[in-house]
């Protein structure tokens, strides 16, 4: 061996990566940001969002039928107690809470890179921002308008009152159902897709 040359021990070997580069210089994958509250939440948005197509469903097959078989005086108490009676803070948490969760799921979906279950997540969104607007615009001027018809014992023309409120509400109540029943299904889909990436 000449003097110039520098032996290398035989339990040497060169390094295959330096710094996380592989042998060819490319940098591996970085694994999508991951939240642990993404799941969760977006669990909670579809729970939140089946509250309240199954509230609307109710009225469509049970609530309003049944009360469009008895007469105009007790079509209209009856409405008028139930539209009292449901505003409480239970109605009002997933009212709203349908909402938010839904919008943050879909967020924090596109945030870790899940792409397609964020679109489902946001057209869930979508769809219950139009229930919404349909309830602020529609149903809650109608609820308004019955309550200011007055005490019962002082209405005098019960079919008008209970035609003027019903001819609108039901079918636009209809509309509110099949809008959250949309929303379901895209979180669900949502669900799916989020389940296969965390496998």
């Amino acid at each position: 061996m000449r003097s110039d040359q520098t032996a290398t021990p035989a339990s040497y070997t060169a390094p295959q990566s330096f710094s996380g580069l592989a042998p060819g210089g490319a940098a591996p994958a970085v694994p999508a940001a991951r939240s642990k509250a993404a799941g969760p939440l977006l669990a909670g948005a579809a729970v939140a969002m089946g509250l309240m197509a199954g509230l609307f469903f109710a009225f469509d097959v049970s609530v309003m039928p049944g009360l469009a078989a008895g007469d105009d005086r007790t079509y209209v108490t009856a409405m008028q107690h139930i539209n009292k009676s449901i505003e409480n803070g239970m109605f009002g948490l997933v009212f709203v809470g349908a909402f938010v969760a839904t919008g943050v799921a879909a967020w924090l979906q596109h945030k870790a890179g899940r792409r397609q279950a964020a679109l489902w997540a946001a057209a869930a969104t979508v769809l219950y921002v139009v229930a919404l607007l349909v309830t602020m615009g529609v149903n809650i001027p109608l609820n308004n308008q019955l309550a200011a018809a007055g005490d019962p014992s002082q209405i005098t023309d019960f079919a008008a009152v209970r035609a003027k409120f019903a001819d609108t509400w039901v079918p636009v109540n209809m509309l509110r159902t099949a809008l959250c029943t949309g929303g379901l299904l895209a979180l669900t889909r949502s669900l799916v897709l989020h389940g296969r990436a965390e496998r």
